[in-house]
This record gives C-alpha cells, sequence and structure tokens, in this order.
C-alpha cells in the first residue's frame, strides 16, 4: 500500500506539472555582425565584435552589443579565453518600445577545444558569464544593478565542402545550452537552448561570410512566460594578423 500511495503521489505532482500553463511568445529577428581577429603572435590574440539585434516584425531594435575578449592558444586542441561584453537593452519585446535602454555589463571567461578529422571538425566550448544587469522599469532606470550567474555549454560541428587556396565553404551546426545561477534566480535556472545552423564562406584569406538560422527558446524570470525565437544572423569576419618584428644581428 506504501508503493501505491508514493506511485499515485508523483503521479498527482508530474500531472500537475504537465497541466502549468506556459506562455510563450514567438518572435522573429534579424542579428547582423561584425567580429575581428586580431593575431598578435601563434599564441595570442584578441577578437572584438559589434552585434545589432532587431525585431522584423514589427521592425523595432532589440539591442546593441560590443565585445572584445582576449584569447591564449594552449595547444592545437584547446585554448583559453577572457573578456568583457557591453550590451545596450531597447526592448525584450517589440510591442513594447522604451524610449531609454538598460545596460549590461559582463564579464567571460571560457576554455574551448576542438578535434579535426578530415573535413569535419568538432568543437565543444565552456563558458563562464557574470552578468550586471542594470535595473530599470517600464518608466525608465532605476539605482543599483542585479547580479546573475550564466553556465553556457556548446557542442559544435563543422564540415567543409571545399577548400582552394584562400577560399573555402563550409558548414556549422550547433546546439548550445545556458544555465542561470545565482541568488537572484528563483524560477528560471533553465535560461535557454540554442540550435544553429549556418554556411561560411570564405572569401579571401582575412575575410569571410556566415549566413545561418539560429532557433532559440529561452525561459523568463517568471518561471512560466517564455521567448520561442526565429533568428537570421548575418556575420563578416575580419582577420588582422600583426607584422612580426625580426632582430637585425650585428657583428
Amino acid at each position: 500500500m506504501k508503493t501505491i500511495r508514493i506511485f499515485c503521489l508523483l503521479l498527482v505532482c508530474f500531472a500537475s506539472k504537465a497541466q502549468t500553463e506556459k506562455n510563450v511568445d514567438h518572435q522573429s529577428l534579424l542579428w547582423t555582425r561584425y567580429y575581428n581577429q586580431l593575431t598578435i603572435n601563434n599564441k595570442w590574440s584578441l577578437h572584438t565584435e559589434f552585434d545589432n539585434r532587431i525585431f522584423i516584425n514589427p521592425t523595432e531594435e532589440n539591442l546593441f552589443v560590443v565585445r572584445v575578449q582576449g584569447r591564449y592558444k594552449i595547444n592545437n586542441n584547446l585554448e583559453i579565453g577572457a573578456g568583457y561584453a557591453y550590451f545596450s537593452v531597447a526592448t525584450k519585446v517589440p510591442e513594447a518600445s522604451y524610449d531609454f535602454r538598460i545596460p549590461e555589463n559582463r564579464g567571460q571567461q571560457d576554455i574551448t577545444w576542438k578535434k579535426e578529422v578530415g573535413n569535419f571538425t568538432m568543437n565543444q566550448r565552456f563558458q563562464i558569464e557574470e552578468r550586471y544587469i542594470h535595473n530599470a522599469d517600464k518608466v525608465g532606470l532605476l539605482p543599483g544593478t542585479t547580479f546573475y550567474w550564466r553556465f553556457r555549454y556548446r557542442l559544435q560541428g563543422e564540415y567543409s565542402f571545399w577548400k582552394k587556396d584562400s577560399q573555402y565553404l563550409k558548414t556549422i551546426v550547433y546546439d548550445e545550452l545556458m544555465v542561470n545561477g545565482g541568488k537572484n534566480i528563483i524560477y528560471n535556472t533553465f535560461d535557454q537552448n540554442r540550435i544553429y545552423v549556418a554556411m561560411q564562406y570564405g572569401v579571401t584569406k582575412n575575410s569571410a561570410f556566415e549566413l545561418g538560422y539560429l532557433k532559440s527558446f529561452q525561459q523568463r524570470p517568471s518561471g512560466v512566460d517564455y521567448f520561442d525565437r526565429d533568428i537570421i544572423r548575418f556575420t563578416f569576419f575580419h582577420k588582422i594578423k600583426l607584422k612580426e618584428k625580426h632582430k637585425v644581428q650585428t657583428n
């Protein structure tokens, strides 16, 4: 009898959870990004990106991002990075636009592992973020900031169709899971999951274009409200390599 009671209790809990109402807001966005990679030497590089994101229907600004990170290559398969990002958020819901922006300052650190086998490359990244979001309401900014941790894991695969001289064509597929942490997180420990598919075309050895589709499903702080986003992403990659200085020997 005790086993039956426990089973019935679990069944009731499961049914109650399954019946919890979920409010899903479907959105369409366009993300455009400029990504610069400055190679300092065979170990160190500086990565900078500018990312603008807008809602498509209705057309409304979502946010603008500036991100800078230094990266260190440990070996051919492993590298680490650390950096800073500034977010300027106009609105998360295009139907409710405001005449002010909410700033977010974010630190980030990651470790990335990759392995190449023929034309296929596997890439795994674990990233930690420290998010300081300025407090605000529907009227304007409020004093102070709210702090969150966020932990991200991405599994990515790349397949190269062809490569000739400095040109190439490859496809990219990844799935990334994001989890929130910290005392201010109550209902949305799960943040979001992103699935991405793209084609990248290398025009020269220093430039490439990428066009992709990203599916994002994100839980909001209430725990019952979600964003279901269909995103078109366009990126221009630009590489710059510093010339090594050669010492002139004199006798």
